[in-house]
């Protein structure tokens, strides 16, 4: 299995954009012209959120058969995450679970943020009983045993047709997914967080009875 270096971002830079939206990063990136929400991917729970750097994975999917259990070193991707990173598996949008209730567990003992598989999952509720934060393209029963192979480790992959290198930032909420390139994340950050204030000061000037009209006004960006 080809494997890479691993990258962790500042991690004044992940606590910052784990307070903000990621409608409002979404809004950053469009005005940057940068291409990096995912948008077919959700949450397989309500609640699920996460931000941390990329640590990617890149498999390859068969018939059963098609390649032994020693192919699946999924236990390897665990051991070798770390602390604050977000699991980033690119198996092509097959409908097959690469992932499980176990898997989770073990995960969230070694303090990865989240996980997000485009491809299958399984054990949906192992996973909401654990609280560890899945987003995948697919919930299946169907296992990766005999059908997955992992190719490599902390290489550049694509997840949803965005790239996603070791490293960069990923920011997941109950809207959806963004992939932040570490090399522009400071300035996405400052400028989110402008935006993000401008969206509390928004919510309270209509509250205090300020029409949407006048509010799209006058804070265009909401």
């Amino acid at each position: 299995m080809e494997s890479g270096e691993m990258v962790s971002p500042p991690k004044k830079l992940i606590e910052g954009f784990r307070e903000l939206a990621t409608s409002t990063i979404g809004n950053v990136l469009d005005d940057m012209k940068i291409s990096g929400v995912i948008q077919n991917i959700k949450p397989i729970s309500p609640g699920f959120r996460f931000a941390g750097g990329a640590f990617t994975v890149k498999e390859v999917t068969g018939v059963i058969g098609t390649y032994t259990n020693e192919d699946f070193k999924l236990g390897q991707v665990i051991d070798s995450a770390q602390d604050g990173h977000v699991i980033m598996i690119d198996n092509g949008g097959q409908q097959v679970s690469t992932w499980g209730g176990i898997a989770s567990f073990a995960a969230q003992k070694r303090g990865v943020a989240g996980l997000v598989v485009d491809g299958g999952v399984r054990d949906l509720d192992e996973i909401r009983e654990f609280n560890f934060p899945v987003f995948s393209r697919y919930v299946v029963p169907t296992s990766g045993k005999g059908r997955v192979k992992i190719l490599s480790m902390n290489t550049v992959i694509k997840i949803d047709g965005i790239r996603v290198r070791p490293g960069d930032i990923i920011v997941g909420d109950g809207t959806g997914i963004v992939c932040i390139p570490i090399e522009i994340a400071e300035e996405v950050l400052n400028k989110a967080k402008k935006m993000d204030e401008q969206d509390k000061q928004a919510t309270e000037e209509i509250r205090r009875g300020l029409t949407f009209t006048e509010a799209l006004r006058k804070y265009a960006k909401i």
